[in-house]
């Protein structure tokens, strides 16, 4: 007896073993300084989400980025928006997509689950999150999918938020606080599409408030800047009224206001290298402060507008201890994942990786 328990303790052991050498983590990613903390960018995922194909892309990156929590001391995930194609469409054009509206949003929302519970995601819905095709309207189906309850990791930060165009309290105008010794507070706020005055007005009362005056700002748009050139977006064609553009969020909201230090969209791009899907730019706000803006959307690399969505393309947005610098990264798990392409997962052009001072 005592040599079969033997037996089958040595048996157990290896088993265990065996598992605990099992995959070489999916290219984990480190820190510049361990007493840093970072934010992921994720650019406009509908090109992942409108192809049955290339939906697993997406989840690729946010398994990835659940695996990266702890060791790159993840506080939040930043995205920004078109979830979707299409908001609530069932006839498919066949040149562009092969899913309904419903089905885009359930594997876009199946994709987002990974993080839940475990780190804090904040979208800013895009044109293509609204209306029935791209923003004939402002219905949305965003609420439906992605209810505050789903995660609770929202409930330790969230801590305002605003009617959508329905006039339903929803995560499309929110707010969140994170705080660190070196950093302070900080502030993101997100807004729905071509943000209506009275959300500007409201995001720009709430970061004036007594308890955020001294806090730094980062500011989600879905549009804001075009590529290359980063002039800001301007009379788009898009049906959805009342709306404000990038041009007139610039004037309205980013420019008067004294603590918004980075503004992030992404909405833009062309088919062609990856500068045509990138575009960042700083101004002076009204009180000479610095305002970096920044736009990321990689939806027509890996193959155009009806490619694979995006490469697998994110930004690791890494806070240093001194309390000022965020290093930028721009990385793909997709290139990372396996040993023949790990060589091609991270940029190295100026506009790739490089640093903002936040002061």
């Amino acid at each position: 007896m005592m040599l079969k328990h033997t037996a089958i303790s040595v048996m157990i052991y290896s088993c265990l073993a065996i598992t605990a050498v099992g995959q070489h983590r999916a290219d984990r990613q480190s820190l510049e300084d361990p007493g840093s903390f970072s934010m992921i960018l994720l650019g406009d995922p509908q090109g992942y989400i409108k192809y049955d194909i290339n939906q697993p892309l997406f989840e690729l990156q946010t398994a990835w980025i659940a695996d990266n929590i702890d060791n790159l001391n993840i506080k939040a995930v930043l995205c920004t928006g078109d979830l979707v194609e299409q908001n609530d469409n069932i006839v498919m054009n066949r040149n562009m997509l092969n899913q309904t509206s419903r089905e885009m949003w359930e594997n876009v929302s199946r994709s987002f689950a990974r993080l839940d519970g475990k780190v804090p995601y904040i979208i800013s819905c895009g044109n293509h999150d609204y209306g029935y095709r791209s923003s004939e309207n402002g219905k949305t189906r965003f609420p439906e999918y992605f209810p505050v309850e789903r995660n609770k990791k929202w409930y330790d930060c969230i801590v305002a938020a605003y009617p959508n165009r329905e006039g339903n309290e929803s995560l499309e105008n929110s707010a969140y606080v994170f705080e660190s010794p070196e950093w302070g507070r900080l502030l993101v706020v997100c807004n729905e599409f071509a943000p209506r005055d009275e959300v500007l007005e409201w995001t720009r009362s709430l970061i004036d408030r007594d308890e955020y005056r001294d806090a730094r700002v980062i500011y989600i748009t879905h549009s804001l800047l075009n590529e290359r050139d980063a002039a800001r977006t301007d009379n788009e064609g898009y049906l959805i009224s009342p709306h404000n553009w990038g041009q007139q969020v610039w004037d309205k909201l980013i420019y008067p206001s004294r603590n918004i230090v980075l503004a992030l969209s992404g909405h833009e791009g062309e088919v062609g290298d990856f500068e045509n899907s990138i575009a960042y730019r700083v101004d002076e706000n009204s009180t000479k402060r610095k305002v970096h803006q920044m736009m990321f959307n990689v939806q027509t690399l890996g193959g155009g507008w009806e490619g694979n969505g995006g490469d697998g393309w994110l930004r690791i947005l890494e806070f240093l201890p001194d309390g000022k610098n965020v290093s930028v990264k721009t990385y793909s798990p997709l290139f990372g994942i396996s040993p023949a392409t790990k060589h091609l997962a991270h940029r190295s052009a100026p506009y790739d990786r490089f640093k903002m001072t936040l002061e």
